[in-house]
């Protein structure tokens, strides 16, 4: 047998980067990973599909006559209420797939493989879209069968749940940020909840804001941004035209995406 050279370790070129082909594989990899752990567990359904029939419904019929008047002229109100409250709760469980992955210790096989750090993140975060796609067809249908019929018509409500979709997955990055940084995956959930429905209800969501206090019509308009998000999605469905609430709530998400996703991948590692 002919003599085996051996290279010494401080001589020999290794790469310590997966180039962006891999980098892309890697994540397609992990978000199907995600989608089977998704519809191989059908209870979690009930946050995207049976929440917002639900809720819909709920405040259709127990607002409706009180704000409007009747249940057919309140749902251009309500029906982008409702495709926030959904999208936005959908995105406060984000983390919690990735939070498990790190208590099984999952992500230490992960550590060891040829590929990006970035991946297990991106591609479970990416899976979600399928969720905020899925809760928002299930509002817009509820909304149909309640009588609703947006005035901008079929692309105005196709542009206004990617719209939600973006703005959605932007921000669940916070919450997957927040769930690798608590001790437990209850306590991110709970910080979610503590911070989601306080900013939902007290928006323009539900209750048109001119019926409000004064300091609380301030603090709704001026201050809350998830009311610029409804108010773009309105305006897109009432005219199908964007506004400059659309270009704030689009900057502002991409922000958040630049701040949190280093951030997210920073306490990933740390907890991994």
């Amino acid at each position: 047998m002919a003599d085996t050279i051996v290279i010494p370790a401080s001589e020999r070129k290794l790469k310590n980067r997966v180039g962006v082909g891999r980098t892309i594989s890697s994540i397609s990899t992990f978000a199907y990973r995600a989608l089977l752990k998704m519809f191989k567990n059908p209870e979690i359904f009930v946050d995207f599909v049976v929440l917002p029939v639900m809720f819909t419904l709920l405040f259709a019929f127990l607002f409706g006559g009180a704000i409007s008047g009747d249940v057919r002229s309140y749902l251009p109100i309500v029906i982008p209420g409702v495709l926030l409250q959904a999208s936005f709760t959908n995105c406060t469980t984000a983390g919690t797939k990735l939070r498990e992955d790190v208590d099984k210790g999952t992500t230490s096989r992960f550590k060891s493989m040829p590929i990006a750090q970035i991946a297990p993140l991106a591609g479970s975060l990416i899976a979600d879209l399928v969720r905020y796609v899925t809760g928002g067809i299930t509002v817009f249908t509820m909304g149909y069968i309640l009588g609703y019929r947006p005035e901008a018509g079929v692309h105005a409500v196709v542009f206004s749940i990617l719209f939600m979709m973006l703005v959605a997955w932007c921000l669940s990055w916070v919450f997957a940020f927040i769930s690798m940084c608590t001790k437990t995956i209850s306590t991110a959930s709970a910080i979610g909840v503590v911070v989601m429905f306080p900013l939902v209800f007290l928006s323009n969501a539900f209750v048109p804001a001119e019926t409000m206090p004064d300091r609380l019509r301030f603090f709704v308009l001026r201050i809350n941004p998830l009311s610029r998000v409804v108010t773009t999605v309105r305006r897109l469905l009432t005219y199908g035209a964007i506004g400059a609430d659309f270009w704030f709530t689009l900057f502002g998400a991409l922000a958040i995406l630049a701040v949190f996703i280093p951030l997210t991948l920073y306490a990933y590692k740390r907890k991994a």
